[in-house]
């Protein structure tokens, strides 16, 4: 390489890295759209990869998902420089789907939105977090941002201003406590080792602060994606995703300090799980291949604990296709648990759900609980037709 070349690429890669660390436009809210159906963009069949989707319900039984979307060619989407999240809703059991609003920070420009979840809060409010993010060649800097809506039941409801609420990346469903506390958890994965961090609020989403973290190993990080759920002792459990597969950590003092990450009795493959304690006190569990076996991203289980996670049931199939991944669900007020995923998110573009309840997973009739799961699959977005 001659020296004119040599030098032509420092000063690039000086003005690359200075343009991120100076650039604060993720900083600044993003585009909430509803009207885009004359924006070509937007349109599923131009999207290169669809993926990590969340699902939430109503009281009244409205349906709510979203997921992001990559539009760059031979990107994949994780990797696309222009994500945006999709905003789904159906009345109808999720028979069909209306892409009602996306979420976009400028369009072509630098910040990607990403990594979304949905979430009704106890006095049903619905809130959409996602993150927003900008990359340099040697500095990566997020947000978790969130807007609400009090009309979760009305297609085409009203919708709050933006609102940023912490540093980081938050892709998993807030906890909330018996004391009245909520629990984010957020990945502030510029911190290394002190990454899976317990953002919390006193005050119904107000306000938000940060009052503790679980070590993670170097060796052993892999995004976190970690999930907080309460014990009947009031106990707080960590799961989080690692190299190893799930790592386990626990507070005693409501999320403040953790005890060191051990490797969880569950085997797994590097990849989100789901984790959420139902109406009944149990204890749902969703993740790729029986309890005691690591398989890739396949095979889709549902199993329930009914000792705060010290044993399961066995497991009931939701998939059974490799490339399903990322699974996510809610429960209605009858029980009935709704669970979302993603199938083949670079090629098909598939986002699913499905619903079965706690009885089907313990029933001894597994077969006929795998054919409810089967015939109740629908498909929430098919994007890049």
């Amino acid at each position: 390489m001659s020296v004119s070349k040599i030098t032509i690429l420092i000063l690039f890669l000086g003005f690359s890295t200075n343009y991120a660390q100076e650039n604060k436009s993720y900083l600044d809210p993003p585009k909430i759209i509803e009207s885009f159906g004359a924006n070509e963009k937007y349109h599923p069949e131009n999207r290169t990869g669809t993926g990590i989707p969340s699902i939430a319900i109503s009281k009244n039984g409205r349906l709510w998902a979203v997921w992001y979307a990559g539009i760059t060619k031979g990107n994949i989407v994780e990797r696309c420089p222009n994500n945006y999240v999709v905003i789904s809703t159906s009345d109808d059991n999720g028979n069909s789907w209306e892409e009602v609003l996306v979420i976009d920070p400028d369009e072509m420009g630098p910040i990607r939105a990403f990594d979304p979840e949905i979430w009704f809060d106890p006095e049903g409010k619905l809130w959409i977090f996602w993150a927003q993010q900008i990359r340099s060649i040697d500095k990566i800097m997020s947000g978790v941002w969130a807007i609400t809506t009090e009309e979760g039941d009305n297609s085409k409801p009203n919708w709050s201003a933006p609102r940023r609420l912490a540093d980081g990346v938050m892709m998993c469903k807030p906890t909330v406590l018996n004391s009245g506390e909520w629990v984010l958890p957020v990945s502030y994965w510029h911190k290394k080792e002190e990454s899976a961090r317990v953002i919390v609020s006193n005050d119904k989403g107000k306000h938000w602060h940060d009052i503790g973290f679980v070590k993670i190993p170097l060796d052993a990080k892999n995004f976190d994606e970690h999930m907080v759920i309460e014990k009947s002792d009031g106990t707080l459990s960590m799961w989080v995703r690692t190299n190893y597969g799930i790592g386990e950590s626990t507070s005693t003092d409501r999320g403040k300090t953790w005890s060191t990450l051990k490797k969880a009795k569950v085997s797994h493959t590097s990849s989100r799980f789901f984790l959420r304690k139902l109406r009944s006190g149990k204890i749902l569990l969703v993740k790729h291949g029986p309890i005691s076996i690591q398989t890739g991203r396949s095979h889709l289980m549902a199993f329930i604990s009914e000792d705060d996670g010290q044993s399961w049931s066995n497991g009931l199939l939701i998939d059974g296709r490799s490339d399903v991944s990322y699974p996510d669900g809610d429960q209605s007020e009858d029980g009935t648990i709704f669970l979302t995923y993603d199938y083949s998110r670079n090629d098909k573009q598939h986002i699913l759900m499905t619903s079965f309840k706690e009885d089907d997973i313990l029933a001894s009739t597994s077969d006929i609980s795998i054919w409810k799961v089967y015939n109740n699959r629908k498909i929430i977005s098919d994007g890049g037709r």
